[in-house]
C-alpha cells in the first residue's frame, strides 16, 4: 500500500511539473498589470539613424536623363527593385568613418542620419552645384532592406532581409518559422547595437503590454535570441501525452525494480 501510494504521488508530480503550461504558448496574453487597460498605447517608433555597414539604394532622377545618369553607379538601375545580393555590389555601403561615396558628389557623411536627412542633403548639393530647379530633380533614398537576425528556440533561425520600413520583433519570429514549443516566449531577448555599445534587453511575448515596449519594434541589424524552457532540459515531455508516456515508463522501470527487489 505503502508503494502504491508512492507512485501515485510521483505520477501526479511528474504531470504537474513535466508538461508546458498552455499559458506559456500564447501571445499578446491580458494579464494582471494589463486587465485594467482597455486598449494598448503604441509607443511610436522613432526613425532608424544610419550605422556603419548598412547598406543605402540611392536613385536621382530629372527631365534629362543622361546627364543624371553620370551620379549613379553604372549597373544601378535595372528598371526594377533591386535584391539583398544586388545591393550589397550597387548599393552604398557606410564605410567605417560613416561616409558613402557618390559618383561626382564624393564622399558624402551620413552616420547617424535618418534616410530623410541623407535625401534632403544630396538634393542640396545637386541643386547647389550641377542642377536647378527648373531640372526637377528627384532623389530616393531608401535602406538597403531590413535586415534582422533570430537565433534560438525557433523553426528556421538565421539572417533575413524584409523590404519594408519597419518589422515587429512578432514579424521576425514569423519569417523564422514561429518559436518551438520548448521555446520561452516570456524571455525573449533583444540585442541592439548603439555606438556606445550593444544594449540588451528582454521582453515578455506573452503579454499583450510588450506593445508598448520601444522594443517591440525592431531596428535594423537587431538580433533577438529565444531561450529554451526548463521543459526541454528536464526531457520529460513537452505535452500532457508525452508526460504521461514518460512517467507511465518510470512507473515500469520503477515497478520492475520493486519486484526484483522482493525476489532477492
Amino acid at each position: 500500500m505503502r508503494y502504491r501510494t508512492l507512485l501515485l504521488l510521483f505520477f501526479f508530480a511528474g504531470m504537474m511539473t513535466s508538461c508546458i503550461p498552455n499559458e506559456d504558448l500564447i501571445y499578446l496574453q491580458k494579464k494582471e498589470a494589463a486587465a485594467a487597460t482597455s486598449a494598448v498605447n503604441q509607443v511610436p517608433s522613432q526613425p532608424y539613424r544610419l550605422q556603419v555597414s548598412d547598406v543605402l539604394y540611392i536613385s536621382i532622377k530629372s527631365l534629362d536623363p543622361q546627364f543624371v545618369a553620370m551620379f549613379s553607379p553604372s549597373d544601378g538601375e535595372k528598371g526594377g527593385a533591386a535584391t539583398a545580393n544586388e545591393l550589397y555590389f550597387t548599393g552604398f555601403s557606410v564605410d567605417d568613418h560613416g561616409n558613402i561615396r557618390i559618383p561626382i558628389l564624393g564622399e558624402v557623411n551620413v552616420l547617424g542620419r535618418t534616410v530623410d536627412e541623407v535625401r534632403r542633403n544630396i538634393e542640396a548639393q545637386l541643386l547647389s552645384g550641377y542642377f536647378n530647379k527648373e531640372a526637377n530633380i528627384f532623389v530616393t533614398v531608401k535602406l538597403g532592406g531590413f535586415r534582422f537576425t533570430v537565433n534560438g528556440e525557433v523553426l528556421i533561425p538565421g539572417t533575413k532581409t524584409l523590404y519594408q520600413e519597419q518589422v515587429t520583433v512578432m514579424e521576425a519570429i514569423a519569417n523564422s518559422g514561429d518559436i518551438s514549443i520548448t521555446g520561452d516566449r516570456s524571455h525573449v531577448v533583444i540585442i541592439r547595437q548603439r555606438p556606445q555599445g550593444a544594449d540588451i534587453q528582454e521582453i515578455d511575448l506573452t503579454d499583450v503590454s510588450v506593445m508598448n515596449s520601444p522594443y517591440f519594434y525592431l531596428q535594423p541589424n537587431d538580433y533577438v535570441y529565444v531561450k529554451p524552457l526548463k521543459q526541454k532540459s528536464w526531457g520529460t515531455g513537452r505535452t500532457g501525452i508525452e508526460s504521461i508516456s514518460t512517467v507511465v515508463m518510470l512507473l515500469s522501470l520503477a515497478t520492475t525494480g520493486i519486484l526484483l527487489l522482493r525476489n532477492n
